[in-house]
């Protein structure tokens, strides 16, 4: 790993204050944002003029992928050098010589990421498709890309003992785990990545707090128990013919969603009493099934090794078989109109055709391991929420929050649920829809925009109920009184409000009260 060339590495970074933060106010807001997408000219031109400073060679070197000279990375790194630059791994010889000494090019991606207020982190992993200007080894480790800031804004952040990160690729999961557990596991089956993970635990001084270990899925935590797993697998559905390629990082080598059945139907079996597994997944949907029902089938087989669960499989989108080809085939590299994309779609789309595949969902699954009755039937909770996440800070506990209230909820009986009193949560609007001159409203619907955005139509019993949730009384005394006001039977208004109880828990709109 050459743990001496990669701290001299990070005493340059800091030097340079090479930070997410310090990119935008060097480049600007705009021209960091074009840069986000791709698009690098308005960044180039933000550097005219600074082309002495460590910083900007940095930038330029790393984030545009303009060649450098010796001499430039000798002031980009004063302590690390062009030639430590060079044994690291970071830089290559340039294609291009030039006339006035050698170049380089950026033989590594160098990024400064920010993925909460509270960590940020510098990270290093292969190129990426706009900078790298040829085809990806099969053996490419990712950056930071959407589908990692999504698992870390879902993940819990209480403090547990163990934790494990179930294919680590560069590390920047497990160096989030190594904020929030005392002892941190990360595995991988890929060499390359585990390599790269150290020098990125070393790069940002979280080394000693976590343990990498090379292997497939579970096999090397065999005797191993956790109180958290956060995994974001090689998921994608890749076809097992033809010329796809396949690529370490997001194809699971098996064929369909087996890989991710693997990890829903395993994981639990390592999880400690109380502990929890957030992964996230694609599922397919044949002909004549339904996918959310297909992964509920695996939290069933789960349950037989591990006892009993509690589940909540989030679907975030459900994509049909060509569309979820084309954008696994651009990220691969090839593009519209080129031969290689028109034949690599043909072979994802016949694969889907010839397995009867109707649709692809994407989400993510939560598991929590339940304490206690380890004989009692699954709670398993299949939901469809399209909707914004909140962005209000906090997401992963609002969604771990909701996920055990409304699973003990789901497990509770009818009378306890009737003698809870229940608070609303400040998020959620009413909105009534009137017909001029109408004294009752011909529609209502709750609102929330936290933990995810949410609409739901309410009647009028309901909308009531809730109004009165301010945890003074019990669910119980709101539905006798609602129902001799509205002058509807009692018993039947008490079930109709323990069934809508038990639906707005798990959108995080209710919750016991102190």
């Amino acid at each position: 790993m050459h743990a001496e060339l990669v701290d001299r590495l990070r005493a340059d970074l800091r030097s340079a204050a090479f930070s997410a933060e310090s990119v935008t106010a060097l480049l600007g807001d705009s021209a960091e944002g074009a840069r986000q997408r791709g698009v690098f000219a308005p960044a180039r031109r933000a550097l005219i003029g600074r082309e002495g400073e460590p910083l900007a060679i940095l930038v330029r070197c790393f984030l545009l992928g303009a060649g450098t000279t010796s001499r430039e990375l000798d002031v980009a790194f004063p302590e690390l050098r062009a030639d430590g630059a060079v044994a690291l791994g970071l830089v290559g010889a340039a294609s291009d010589e030039a006339a006035s000494g050698p170049r380089f090019d950026a033989a590594l991606s160098l990024n400064p990421v920010r993925v909460s207020p509270d960590e940020h982190w510098v990270v290093l992993s292969d190129l990426d498709d706009q900078l790298r200007r040829a085809p990806a080894r099969r053996d490419h480790v990712m950056g930071v890309g959407g589908a990692t800031r999504s698992l870390l804004a879902q993940a819990p952040s209480a403090r547990v003992d163990t934790a494990l990160d179930l294919g680590t690729g560069c590390g920047i999961v497990a160096m989030h785990l190594a904020q929030h557990a005392d002892r941190v596991i990360a595995t991988d089956i890929s060499e390359r990545a585990l390599w790269l993970a150290r020098m990125n635990a070393r790069l940002n001084g979280v080394d000693g707090r976590i343990e990498f270990r090379m292997g497939d899925l579970f096999a090397p935590v065999e005797s191993e128990r956790f109180d958290l797993i956060l995994s974001n697998p090689p998921f994608v559905i890749t076809p097992r013919t033809g010329d796809a390629p396949v690529y370490e990082y997001r194809d699971g080598g098996r064929t369909g969603d087996a890989l991710a059945q693997s990890v829903i139907e395993t994981a639990p079996a390592f999880l400690r009493p109380g502990g929890t597994l957030l992964c996230l997944a694609n599922w397919e949907s044949p002909w004549g099934a339904n996918g959310l029902a297909r992964v509920a089938e695996w939290v069933g087989a789960a349950a037989v090794a591990a006892g009993s669960l509690n589940a909540w499989v989030i679907e975030r989108d459900r994509v049909d078989p060509a569309s979820y080809a084309e954008t696994w085939v651009r990220d691969g590299g090839a593009r519209p109109g080129e031969p290689a994309f028109e034949q690599l779609l043909g072979t994802w789309i016949g694969d889907f055709a010839e397995r009867r595949i109707t649709a692809v969902g994407l989400g993510s699954v939560r598991v929590q391991r339940v304490s206690g009755d380890a004989s009692a039937p699954p709670v398993v909770h299949l939901d469809t929420a399209t909707g914004a996440f909140s962005d209000a800070g906090g997401l992963g506990d609002a969604l771990q929050r909701a996920f055990e209230v409304s699973a003990a909820t789901a497990r509770a009986s009818s009378d306890a649920v009737l003698e809870t009193r229940w608070m609303l949560d400040g998020s959620v609007a009413e909105i009534r829809e009137h017909q001029p001159g109408e004294e009752s409203p011909r529609r209502i619907t709750l609102e929330t925009a936290r933990p995810i955005a949410r609409r739901v139509a309410a009647d009028t019993l309901l909308a009531a109920a809730l109004g009165a949730c301010d945890g003074e009384l019990s669910l119980r005394q709101i539905a006798d009184a609602l129902a001799t006001l509205l002058d509807v039977d009692a018993a039947a208004a008490q079930e109709a409000l323990v069934t809508g109880v038990r639906e707005l828990v798990w959108f995080g709109m209710l919750a016991p009260g102190a």
